[in-house]
């Protein structure tokens, strides 16, 4: 049996492994057979602390693998395909190659950010084509750009993105937006700003980066070309946790439910990053995350071992 099992390997897994492996609980990391979260499809990051000239995401992601095995955690890289955390412990964590248990889990499944499925989309994902403004907003100082989305996230990320570009399009496929009436009105005041509504983006232009939109007014029935350098999407987030249903507590939208700090509504399985922050959404706070359901759940151990 595991002391710790860590199913997730992006941010908040890879802390949780380093803490919990260099407190002598070596963990067995659930990492997936596509590891390391999103910032796998990261290309420069550059708001983590340590790397003053930045970092590729996904060497970022190589160097934590690394630092946890260095410390003993280990790593199977298939998916976790089902969980029983209702009986007590020893929980059961199932793979697609084999079944666990362990007195205590992480749970570090992230969330993924809701794409428009186009295949131009995927081809320009990190060069033009973003979900965080926080992250890749100041790459686009002086630079055309559109957002995509209607509610108060859209806002958030137009609001963020008016302050480097020098033009933000706010596209929209209705008429109306659903954020709050203080985001749209915050958002709306900035003079770079322009909303295209009842319009939607049929294909991302452009030969190794971006440089245009193909859109679609549903209204009119037209289609045009508009030029941008790049494209941020704020159509929201699917949290990674099909899984858990009827295991875990979760919220209307899906996103797992912390009691206190990052315990999860099972005594023994603790919650970190994205699967649970709908708010933030950074590498940094789900790292710190990660790092407080390892100590956590080693306070958990030591009080039930």
């Amino acid at each position: 049996m595991e002391k710790a099992i860590i199913i997730g390997s992006g941010p908040a897994g890879l802390t949780a492994a380093i803490y919990l492996a260099r407190n002598g609980i070596n963990p067995l990391v659930i990492a997936g057979s596509q590891y390391g979260g999103q910032l796998m499809l990261t290309t420069d990051v550059e708001n983590f602390p340590g790397f003053e000239n930045g970092i590729k995401g996904p060497e970022l992601m190589r160097k934590m693998i690394k630092q946890a095995e260095h410390y003993g955690a280990r790593f199977e890289y298939t998916n976790a395909t089902s969980v029983n955390f209702l009986n007590t412990s020893p929980f059961k964590v199932t793979t697609e190659n084999a079944s666990y248990e362990s007195a205590g889990i992480i749970v570090a499944t992230g969330a993924k950010p809701r794409r428009l499925g186009l295949e131009s989309e995927d081809k320009f994902f990190g060069r033009g084509v973003s979900v965080c403004a926080t992250c890749d907003g100041v790459f686009f100082k002086d630079k055309t750009i559109a957002v995509i989305g209607g509610g108060d996230s859209a806002m958030e990320e137009t609001n963020l993105l008016a302050k480097f570009a020098s033009k933000v399009y706010v596209i929209h496929r209705r008429d109306t937006f659903r954020a709050s009436i203080i985001m749209v009105d915050r958002s709306l005041a900035n003079k770079n700003v322009e909303v295209i509504y009842n319009t939607e983006v049929k294909e991302i232009l452009g030969s190794t980066t971006v440089t245009g939109l193909k859109i679609y007014n549903n209204k009119e029935r037209t289609e045009r070309e508009l030029k941008v350098d790049g494209l941020f999407l704020a159509i929201g987030y699917i949290p990674a946790t099909a899984i858990f249903e009827e295991q875990l507590e979760m919220d209307h939208k899906n996103y797992l439910v912390v009691k206190e700090e990052t315990k999860s509504s099972i005594p023994g399985v603790f919650v970190a990053g994205d699967a649970a922050d709908y708010r933030y959404r950074q590498a940094i706070t789900a790292a710190g995350d990660g790092c407080k359901a390892a100590l956590e759940l080693q306070k958990y151990l030591e009080s039930n071992l």
